[in-house]
């Protein structure tokens, strides 16, 4: 599911790159825009999900290993699944309904295509606040939680080998959650509070967003 997911993320951003290395084309038509648009989005929210899947299933492992098995069953996962797809839409179509409603006076990220709008946005501002805190806010609060929990179990265990084998078996997990969330955090707050920041600098943190994490 992540590697599907960072598959996709790729995807929704590699046409239009191409498009500007190969051919030096520097426009892009606004429904063109908000499909991008809404990919990009659809396809964080479901990574960022599909880690808090992760640290859920290392929870049940950890924490309570005899009954990993009749917990993490073929059921739980598929609702576990469509859990995600039901958040996913809820969040995200709103989002593309507010944009589609405004009036343009001519990026791809959701404060990206706002500033090109001639009316008013504050709604579109608050709903998409609203879309980050409720997805990626809180399944970073539930991971960081999940671990606190993993760690205390961790720290219980007598055996200094039975600890160090615990550990290992989350330091994948921990650096996939780190090099998806801190340049998706760092977006977030250059678009929010750094109004004065040269554009490439929010080029070049949109880059290593969309790109350093799949390729990890």
């Amino acid at each position: 599911m992540l590697s599907n997911t960072d598959l996709g993320l790729s995807i929704s951003t590699l046409v239009t790159m191409l498009g500007i290395f190969w051919f030096n084309v520097r426009e892009i038509n606004f429904n063109t825009c908000l499909s991008q648009m809404f990919f990009i989005q659809l396809f964080t929210v479901m990574e960022s999900s599909v880690l808090l899947a992760m640290t859920f299933d290392h929870f049940v492992a950890i924490t309570n290993p005899l009954r990993y098995t009749s917990v993490l069953t073929d059921l739980k996962i598929a609702q576990i699944g469509v859990a995600i797809i039901t958040r996913l839409t809820i969040t995200l179509i709103p989002m593309v309904l507010l944009l589609n409603r405004l009036s343009y006076s001519l990026l791809l990220f959701h404060p990206d295509v706002m500033k090109l709008s001639c009316t008013d946005t504050r709604i579109n501002s608050a709903v998409g606040m609203t879309a980050l805190i409720t997805t990626a806010g809180v399944d970073s609060v539930f991971i960081v939680l999940s671990y606190i929990l993993i760690i205390k179990t961790v720290l219980s265990i007598a055996s200094p080998e039975e600890r160090k084998k615990a550990f290992s078996t989350c330091i994948s997990h921990i650096g996939a959650v780190a090099v998806f969330y801190i340049p998706l955090i760092s977006l977030s707050f250059v678009h929010r509070f750094g109004k004065q920041t040269p554009p490439y600098v929010h080029t070049l943190i949109a880059s290593a967003y969309l790109l350093i994490s799949p390729v990890m």
